[in-house]
């Protein structure tokens, strides 16, 4: 059964293959057209600038936790992240 199923495909492959070579040549064979220079190209620059970058972060935000402490959540903080689920919540790990 494998053995005809891999014949069959070869066959139609063959029977493929053979009709886009009779097919028209000039639809695959395409010359791409020669490159054209824009008007102006040569007063423009062929690059854009690159970005002024000062290498610090901006410091206007501060960072915050993702859980606020009991008094800020008192104050109306809500947290940044949805509580844990119970299966990953675990003990406190003993101080050595």
């Amino acid at each position: 059964m494998a053995s005809a199923l891999i014949a069959l495909g070869l066959v139609i492959s063959a029977l493929s293959l053979s009709k886009i070579s009779a097919q028209d040549t000039q639809r695959f064979a395409q010359a791409t057209q020669p490159l054209q220079s824009t008007p102006g190209a040569e007063t423009k620059p062929s690059a854009p600038a690159e970005p002024v970058t000062t290498g610090t972060r901006p410091s206007d935000v501060a960072p915050e936790p993702a859980r606020p402490d009991a008094e800020a959540q008192k104050a109306g903080a809500q947290p940044a992240l949805p509580p844990a689920p119970a299966e990953k919540i675990a003990p406190p790990m003993p101080q050595r």
